[in-house]
């Protein structure tokens, strides 16, 4: 019993606090994500609170998690997971049978998970999590209620704050194919022996005024009796889809310059904002004076967005101005405006509005040292992240009961 009860502790509390980390770290992704789920369920009122949602959520998993591993407010905590099973559970089966979004998203984008792997994957979990419940009224406290609060309350503030930052800053973890140092190009390859997409074909034929439809292995080829009308393509299996399937960029005149830009041997900045009236004037207008401090040094500098093409004619201020997906683009960068330099097709650098490098340091002769330091994770970032990391550990190992570790009690 006694090993049970950790060693339901232990998945239970990593689990839940794996889940709301890898969320924390992209909580833009998980308010993209809480988006499909409200456009899929036409829920679309509640599109402006996605973000909001999205912090509460992944910020309840990792404090119930916590809680169970750590010991403070256990018996909370272990409400705390029930609660969030007993919703999650039903609807990850809802989402299996009838699955409106592919990627339930339950790992953010470090984990994709099919909608019946996530189901599995909660009645799985259903398992300790119940004991745990029917048990808790067995589990001692820490200490006193009201430090225990205090150690859960200071934890959730920091882990708020460290989601807020990577929203400021960008990921400290980039789960996402296009994080600096990879090529795009490579990512958008099918490997050889991957499965292609497998499609059934259908040919509509006409005899005597009567249309019949026919398959490739049946289809009147020799017969000169039946006149073709026409066919049609259904896909009946998903073949391999590579990392990057997606990534086109069309100047507004409709010409395709994708093939040129990854295949620059010179630098390339791209100004990407997913929709331009949504973003800060600011914000833009730093971008904007970078990218005409590039034109002057002959760097290449394009605003990338999915925005109307009559809100786009609203910005035009001499600078080449393009479209691509939405989606990609809010996958290219989880910031709006966020840039990406690009070298023959490899991402040197990314940055958010928040950290993008003075003007000055876009130069075609740009050294490594220089793009080490251009490039490099927020110190503010990886600093606090270190504290909140600390912070955590600490919360897990001082606490002791009876001079042994509250967890092997």
């Amino acid at each position: 019993m006694k090993v049970f009860k950790l060693a339901s502790r232990i998945i239970i509390g990593l689990v839940f606090m794996f889940s709301g980390f890898v969320k924390a770290v992209d909580p833009l992704g998980s308010a993209y994500k809480f988006g499909d789920y409200f456009q899929a369920f036409h829920l679309d009122f509640l599109q402006p609170f996605a973000l909001i949602l999205g912090i509460i959520l992944f910020t309840a998993e990792f404090i119930a998690g916590f809680s169970v591993l750590s010991g403070y407010r256990i018996k909370t905590g272990i409400w705390g997971v029930m609660i969030l099973m007993v919703i999650f559970t039903p609807l990850t089966l809802v989402l299996a049978l009838t699955n409106p979004v592919s990627d339930c998203g339950c790992f953010g984008d470090a984990i994709h998970l099919t909608n019946w792997q996530t189901f599995g994957k909660n009645l799985i979990i259903l398992i300790p999590a119940i004991f745990l419940f029917i048990n808790r009224k067995k589990f001692s406290a820490v200490c006193s209620p009201i430090k225990e609060w205090l150690a859960i309350i200071a934890i959730t503030i920091l882990f708020v704050i460290f989601s807020l930052l990577n929203l400021k800053y960008l990921q400290l973890m980039d789960f996402l194919p296009y994080k600096t140092g990879n090529n795009i190009p490579e990512g958008m390859i099918i490997p050889e022996g991957k499965p292609a997409d497998e499609y059934l074909t259908t040919f509509i034929y006409e005899k005597d005024g009567v249309e019949k439809e026919f398959t490739l292995e049946n289809y009147p080829a020799d017969d000169t009796t039946w006149t073709f009308v026409d066919q049609k393509s259904v896909l009946v299996k998903k073949g391999y889809l590579p990392p990057i399937h997606d990534f086109s960029i069309t100047t507004m005149n409709g010409e395709d310059i994708t093939e040129w830009i990854l295949s620059n041997p010179g630098y390339t900045l791209l100004m990407i904002s997913s929709k331009l009236d949504k973003a800060d004037k600011k914000h833009l207008e730093k971008g904007f004076e970078v990218g005409n401090w590039c034109a002057e040094k002959g760097m290449g500098f394009y605003v990338v967005t999915a925005s109307a093409t009559d809100v786009v004619l609203s910005y035009e201020n001499g600078l080449t101005f393009c479209t691509a997906d939405e989606t990609t683009l809010k996958t290219v960068v989880r910031s709006n405006p966020g840039y990406m330099l690009l070298r023959e097709g490899n991402i040197v650098g990314k940055w958010s509005w928040s950290t993008l490098p003075p003007k000055e340091t876009f130069v075609n002769e740009m050294t490594g040292q220089q793009l080490k330091k251009m490039t490099g994770r927020s110190p503010v970032l990886v600093g606090y992240s270190l504290g909140l990391a600390a912070a955590v550990l600490f919360l897990l190992i001082v606490p002791a009961h009876r001079g042994r570790l509250y967890l092997l009690h």
